[in-house]
């Protein structure tokens, strides 16, 4: 979503992409001759009113769309106009966040309304598509450009193919930004049309970096960084639930698995499922990192960890010498569907009392207790 918006600034951008630009110069998407001018703008100059207000996420012909939720059953047709404020205040502060991340907002700002949230699934109706259609067929009110950023196509489903005509054709200098999570789950008759563009993962310096800028000590950022496998969003959650010592009740989970201890389970499914579901997730994808490490150990040579914290790296060679590689990979699976599930507000004691049983009948041919 940075992305999107900064490159919908360039476009926007009075300095960068003037109404009247030298006769020489190139066009923004790079028809017409190779001339000189004045100053080459390689990236919005930040300080001119187009700028100033995308900054506010609110110029006027920068349109948003997104997931959204019903208010109550008098509220039928729910668009992304009626979240508009949340929407500034979430991108403004959470520019990284995901899909579950903005629905999570909805839920709990008082604001929104919202009755019964937690039976409330966000969508991208069908008044959404309409109102796409009735914005972009406007002029533009500022600029030469109209930009619509439809964030988390993955939501629109067959009513998505009113948008069909208008994105296959769209009028001159309409632009449509599509920001996804998951090509694979966009309707393939939007696909069709769009121009795919994959943005890699981060490095981990750069994520240390951004942590670093951030005010983390460079010990953490470097760990945090190991950790997130160059998700910038997940390294922030991570910085915000630093304390938690996921590696010690990852030990308290296994040893309880295989020493078969039904009392120590239900203790630990019980603690856990308070925690909450980031935490939850976080912790799984701690023990995901981990797996994946002791594949590279049992692959790779072990000097492949150079840089990964040593209890990390420990904990990754006890786990390879605890379970076959078709155990591991049948780990992985149930965690993947785990975290899938968590996302979709699963019960959490019936989730993680599953998982316990599944990982106990994966591992059991296997038995080495992990100790301190």
């Amino acid at each position: 979503m940075p992305l999107a918006i900064a490159f919908a600034q360039y476009i926007l951008c009075e300095k960068a992409n003037p109404k009247q630009p030298p006769a020489n110069a190139i066009s923004l998407f790079g028809e017409g001759e190779v001339g000189t001018i004045e100053k080459n703008w390689e990236d919005s100059c930040g300080v001119c009113t187009s700028c100033i207000q995308i900054e506010k996420l609110a110029h006027p012909d920068l349109h948003f769309s997104y997931p959204a939720i019903k208010r109550d059953k008098k509220h039928d047709k729910v668009t992304s106009a009626d979240y508009m404020p949340e929407w500034r205040q979430f991108i403004q502060d959470n520019p990284y966040g995901n899909a579950n991340d903005w629905i999570d907002f909805l839920k709990e700002n008082p604001a929104t309304k919202v009755e019964s949230p937690a039976n409330k699934q966000a969508n991208i109706t069908s008044a959404e598509c309409e109102a796409i259609l009735n914005q972009l067929s406007l002029k533009a009110f500022q600029s030469e450009y109209k930009i619509m950023i439809l964030w988390m196509p993955e939501y629109l489903q067959a009513e998505g193919n009113k948008l069909l005509k208008i994105i296959e054709e769209p009028a001159p200098n309409t632009v449509f930004i599509l920001v996804t999570e998951n090509e694979n789950e966009i309707l393939p008759t939007i696909l069709s049309r769009a121009q795919l563009i994959k943005i890699p993962t981060y490095s981990n310096e750069a994520i240390t970096a951004a942590l670093a800028a951030r005010e983390v000590s460079a010990e953490v950022a470097e760990k945090i960084a190991f950790l997130s496998e160059g998700n910038l969003r997940e390294a922030l959650q991570l910085v915000e639930n630093n304390e938690e010592d996921w590696q010690e009740l990852l030990r308290s989970w296994l040893n309880s698995i295989l020493k078969y201890h039904v009392g120590s389970q239900l203790k630990w499914i019980e603690d856990i499922s308070k925690i909450g579901r980031d935490k939850q997730k976080q912790f799984l994808r701690y023990f995901l990192h981990l797996i994946r490490q002791a594949l590279k150990v049992r692959y790779l040579d072990e000097k492949n960890l150079t840089g990964v914290p040593e209890k990390e790296a420990d904990f990754s060679q006890r786990l390879n010498k605890m379970c076959s590689l078709e155990a591991l990979e049948a780990m992985v699976d149930e965690i993947d569907k785990a975290i899938y599930h968590i996302e979709r507000n699963a019960h959490a004691k019936m989730l993680f009392h599953s998982l316990t049983i599944r990982l106990y009948y994966i591992i059991k041919d296997n038995s080495l207790i992990l100790v301190n």
